[in-house]
């Protein structure tokens, strides 16, 4: 019986290496076609360099003498320079504007840059928010003009979103008042359309740490005294205790002690424009010589104070404070939180347990 041969190995069948041969050609071929059709896409496709939106905005920047903001919930306001006082809001009395507001916003249209051109279509606009806010659109229009009100460089801005920058920089749709073209831009400003932004609120800043008495001369009521003996001391002392009473609580003096704290405004007028003769007023005491005097009244629903200060004998460092504190805050009242003006207006009352009369404690002990 002859023996059948071998099965042929696959590995040595030459159909089967013909085959992987062509299967890789063709993958190959396949790969080039996706390539070169690729290639001719982007070659014929639109390319977009991203340019500075205000080219030359910079040469012009010291031209600049009004920033002009409108916004349909806010209205229309300025921020103008002066030379005597500087960068000031004329609708607020010309009270310094915050200059790191200012230089935010001119620094970041000069940097301004495009990212790449939107809709062109004046009835898409305000899916961007860049409708005319003078129309009653969304958008917030900005204008840099010179003392001579000729318009420097002028946008309508929209819409942002987080490009994740570590710098802060957004995205931000803007377009050219006056035109429909529509931009995505690079962005390191954000439009602040409320000219309570803009105010600076630099007034006067007072830790705790410093903190050694409080005089305390409520609107209604006796006055009263808070102090401590070393600034280690977590807590103030009221000064002779009305006999017979006792505090509502171990610490409730602090809260009005440091009234001072973190003091913060939102708006200013004109101090004539309230009557603060009959004002609560808190006399804060420092450790380092600084007395700070906090007055304040109540208007409706809003606390409004006034705000002066002066350095005991021999503390040049308070001097220096008090006169800075001064030179800003004299002639102005000062819009504060409810909280904070509460805090001012503090009774030596409320800081007491309620009296508890002789019927009522006869009635408890039978």
């Amino acid at each position: 019986m002859t023996d059948a041969p071998a099965p042929t190995s696959r590995r040595k069948d030459p159909r089967l290496r013909t085959l992987g041969v062509l299967t890789g050609a063709a993958v190959l071929s396949t790969g080039l076609a996706v390539l070169a059709l690729w290639h001719q896409a982007a070659l014929v496709a639109p390319h977009y360099t991203p340019e500075t939106f205000f080219p030359n905005l910079s040469v012009k920047m010291r031209h600049v003498a009004r920033i002009h903001i409108v916004s349909k919930a806010k209205g229309a306001f300025d921020v103008a320079f002066t030379p005597d006082r500087g960068w000031v809001l004329p609708s607020m009395h010309n009270y310094p504007a915050d200059f790191k507001q200012v230089r935010t916003l001119l620094v970041g249209l000069v940097g301004l840059e495009t990212i790449q051109p939107e809709t062109s279509r004046a009835g898409w606009l305000r899916y961007l928010d860049l409708g005319n806010p003078a129309k009653g659109g969304k958008g917030v229009a900005i204008s840099l003009l010179d003392d001579q009100g000729h318009t420097i460089a002028a946008l309508v801005a929209g819409k942002t979103s987080d490009i994740g920058e570590t710098g802060g920089a957004e995205r931000l749709f803007v377009r050219r008042l006056g035109s429909d073209q529509s931009w995505l831009t690079r962005s390191v400003f954000v439009p602040k359309p409320d000219a309570d932004d803009w105010l600076d609120k630099t007034l006067l800043s007072v830790d705790r740490s410093r903190i050694q008495e409080a005089d305390v001369t409520p609107a209604d009521g006796p006055s009263y005294t808070m102090r401590r003996a070393k600034p280690e001391d977590p807590d103030f002392a009221l000064i002779n205790i009305p006999k017979g009473r006792q505090l509502a609580y171990p610490d409730a003096p602090d809260d009005v002690a440091a009234a001072i704290v973190g003091f913060s405004f939102d708006k200013v007028a004109p101090a004539s424009q309230f009557n603060f003769a009959n004002a609560a007023r808190v006399m804060t005491k420092t450790f380092d010589g600084l007395d700070i005097t906090v007055a304040v009244v109540k208007q409706g629903t809003d606390y409004w104070a006034t705000v002066s200060a002066e350095a005991q004998e021999g503390k040049s460092d308070a001097r220096k404070e008090a006169t800075a504190i001064d030179r800003r805050s004299n002639g102005w009242a000062y819009r504060i939180p409810p909280y904070k003006g509460a805090q001012f207006m503090t009774t030596l009352e409320s800081l007491l347990k309620p009296v508890v009369s002789n019927a009522k404690v006869h009635r408890t002990r039978k």
